[in-house]
């Protein structure tokens, strides 16, 4: 189904609330990133905001906003939803749906809608199209999860998986280990080595010495683990992952083209996408060539 374009307003950014950002990360690299594009480009994306009149709130674009607040722009094109709190949290899932939100910020959404909405664990999950275990299972994580560990992650010191695998820990050991984590620079698989060394002791207290002594040892600079064997690909692999990755990609890009009209877009990222998409037909025609004239060779038979 087609939903209507809708039409852009400008905003305030100085007026333009972010309580929904307490549910996303933005480390400084993207921040960064997203800040040199608004400089060579201009704003390519219109934001998504929602409430009254009065006061506006930022359901997505976060980087966005904050990177255009640095450059001192006082305006950006906004789109307003006309919903509440409770459908915007589940838009904001729905916008970032098995694509970019975290463990953790799925569960920081379940928290929010649970806890501050007052949404039923099973209504949660049957707004998101998610199973209850599912639900359940996010919850759980941000709620034994140590706060301090959090808010490591908030703060781009800890990467959101490695605080995955601390949460597994005893709340007493968590700070310990997100220590270890960040001062030996230790890699996700890592952390998962280090807590499962940790959770194989069987007195609480041992756990609490062990990563006293990582954290201080110098000599281990980093905890050692087992290198994955990689199967050797042949051509013929390699040939049917990039099938399958193309397969993939041109249905999600058939569906956006489908879902969005380009004049439901900002004029500068309108052409943008115009001028890709003219690049892009001579490489799919080529490619049409290619498979066309491949799938008629006849395909030797071995004897």
């Amino acid at each position: 189904m087609h939903e209507p374009a809708t039409a852009l307003h400008t905003v305030d950014l100085a007026l333009l609330g972010e309580r929904l950002s307490a549910l996303r990360l933005c480390d400084a690299a993207s921040l960064t990133t997203m800040r040199r594009s608004l400089e060579q480009h201009g704003q390519l994306t219109a934001l998504t905001v929602f409430g009254s009149s009065d006061q506006l709130e930022l359901l997505d674009g976060f980087k966005r906003a904050r990177a255009a607040r640095a450059l001192g722009w006082p305006t950006l094109l906004a789109r307003v939803d006309r919903v509440d709190s409770v459908e915007a949290k589940l838009r904001l899932c729905a916008l970032h749906d098995r694509r970019s939100l975290t463990e953790l910020e799925e569960g920081w959404l379940v928290r929010s809608l649970y806890r501050e909405d007052s949404v039923s664990l099973p209504e949660i999950a049957r707004r998101m199209g998610r199973h209850r275990s599912w639900v359940w299972r996010r919850l759980m994580l941000v709620e034994s999860l140590d706060t301090t560990v959090q808010g490591d992650v908030r703060l781009g010191l800890l990467a959101a998986r490695a605080a995955v695998a601390v949460s597994r820990l005893p709340r007493g050991n968590q700070q310990a280990a997100g220590a270890v984590v960040m001062r030996r620079g230790l890699t996700v698989r890592q952390t998962e080595l280090l807590v499962d060394e940790v959770l194989c002791l069987a007195d609480p207290d041992a756990g609490g010495v062990l990563l006293a002594r990582r954290l201080d040892d110098r000599s281990l600079a980093k905890i050692p683990g087992p290198r994955p064997t990689r199967a050797v690909r042949n051509e013929a692999d390699w040939m049917t992952a990039d099938i399958l990755k193309a397969r993939e990609v041109s249905a999600r890009l058939h569906a956006r083209l489908d879902a969005n009209n380009l004049e439901t877009f900002t004029p500068a990222a309108a052409e943008l996408l115009r001028d890709a998409l003219v690049r892009l037909q001579p490489v799919l025609r080529s490619l049409d060539h290619g498979i066309d004239a491949a799938v008629r060779t006849p395909t030797a038979v071995c004897r």
